[in-house]
């Protein structure tokens, strides 16, 4: 398998991870916090071009911000009181470091210039 599909790879990986641990574990688990971390840097690793940062910056921080009002919202929904902010939850410990990772291309970036 090529570099570069690598990263799709670990994205939807990511997510499927984020939300099945979202239903199993609803008070949260470090070993699945940690895989979704590790998981993030390699989709911001492989999945962001250069000229894709700052578009996935801004939905990134857009998502983080407005994750655990949906979390708050979805749970109001009967039968998923329980799971859906924990499943927000997962899904931001896997996108914050691929921000992280982009936020650091950036800089980069800015300070070369």
């Amino acid at each position: 398998m090529p570099k570069n599909e690598y990263g799709p790879w670990a994205y939807m990986i990511g997510l499927i991870i984020a939300v099945v641990a979202g239903f199993v574990y609803t008070t949260g688990n470090v070993n699945v916090a940690l895989v979704l971390g590790v998981l993030g840097i390699i989709v911001g690793l492989l999945n962001i071009a250069d000229k894709e940062v700052q578009l996935f910056l801004v939905a990134a921080i857009a998502f983080i911000v407005s994750a655990s009002a949906l979390g708050g919202v979805f749970s109001r929904i009967p039968g998923l009181e329980a799971y859906a902010p924990s499943v927000f939850n997962y899904i931001i410990v896997f996108t914050a470091p691929a921000a992280a990772v982009a936020s650091l291309k950036a800089l980069y970036e800015c300070s070369k210039a």
